[in-house]
């Protein structure tokens, strides 16, 4: 079931974390988002610090052709992009957030932002409904 948070968008998928992980990237692809950079938070706590960790993944999802428009319109924009989404096993099932590319662009006050962010997160709410079905 989908809510919203303070910063983003969050599902709960029921299913094994690996074919949740495939599935949110399946459908951010559907939407026109690639995954450009990935985190596996457990692999790099317990090379890191030793720590034992529960599946927990970072994805840095990107829309070149939205991020072209935000990059041409505020070139500082660059250091908000790209949008994480997070994919983290819990005791419920998989949860899923995404940022809110809205409030994201919100900390630059700039018109021609506002008009990309609010595409981009209508794809977004779209990737979440995806994930829903």
């Amino acid at each position: 079931m989908q809510s919203e948070m303070a910063i983003g968008l969050k599902t709960t998928l029921h299913m094994d974390f690996d074919a949740a992980l495939q599935r949110v990237i399946d459908a951010l692809k559907a939407e026109g988002f690639g995954v450009i950079t990935e985190i596996d938070v457990k692999d790099t706590l317990k090379k890191k610090l030793d720590i034992d960790f529960h599946p927990y993944r970072i994805l840095g999802a990107c829309n070149p052709s939205l991020a072209h428009r935000a990059i041409t319109t505020a070139p500082d924009v660059g250091l908000l992009l790209p949008c994480n989404v997070t994919v983290v096993q819990a005791d419920d099932g998989v949860q899923v957030a995404i940022i809110d590319p809205k409030m994201m662009m919100s900390v630059l006050p700039n018109e021609g932002l506002r008009v990309i962010a609010d595409e981009a997160r209508e794809r977004l709410n779209r990737v979440i409904k995806a994930l829903e079905a």
